[in-house]
């Protein structure tokens, strides 16, 4: 699986998404520093608001082969001024977090983040799981076994006469 860094202010659901891309029971919990798991690099929001600190953020996407920026959409506005992903010389994608909140407003945090230069987004409600197998699938490589794929064994595979599948 190709790895992935989140990026965004506090609050916007960063470390939800991580725990639900995981497969993890959603807890909040703040992020104090940058968490790099196996495939998913977690950052503090405090790193994009803060320009001393965000000078991190970029060094963090050498790490990683996708870069994904989140903003929430109950967010009044963005800290990610126009085209800034032309910077990047990684895939970066747009990841809109809190869609089925009341006062959402998904096509407006669609729009910062398509201004920002995000050509790919995707909608995530990380506390229902909705939309986080599109973003598990996106980072997909060949070879991958994805969580929800279950391979047949032999046994099983001889007992409905398949063959397709099989593990040794």
């Amino acid at each position: 699986m190709r790895k992935i860094v989140l990026m965004g202010r506090s609050e916007t659901g960063k470390t939800t998404l991580t725990q639900a891309l995981k497969g993890e029971k959603i807890a909040y919990h703040k992020t104090q520093y940058v968490n790099n798991f196996d495939v998913i690099i977690d950052t503090p929001g405090e790193y994009a608001q803060t320009s001393w600190l965000a000078h991190a953020l970029a060094l963090y996407t050498y790490e990683a082969d996708v870069v994904g920026l989140l903003l929430s959409s109950i967010e009044p506005f963005t800290l990610f001024p126009p085209s800034c992903t032309a910077t990047c010389n990684r895939d970066v994608i747009g990841i809109v977090t809190k869609i089925n909140h009341p006062l959402g407003n998904v096509k407006r945090a669609e729009g910062w983040l398509r201004l920002a230069g995000c050509r790919k987004v995707f909608y995530v409600d990380s506390k229902t799981g909705e939309g986080v197998a599109d973003i598990l699938e996106y980072l997909r490589e060949p070879g991958d076994v994805m969580p929800w794929e279950k391979e047949t064994t032999a046994e099983e595979a001889e007992m409905t006469g398949s063959t397709q599948n099989t593990t040794k």
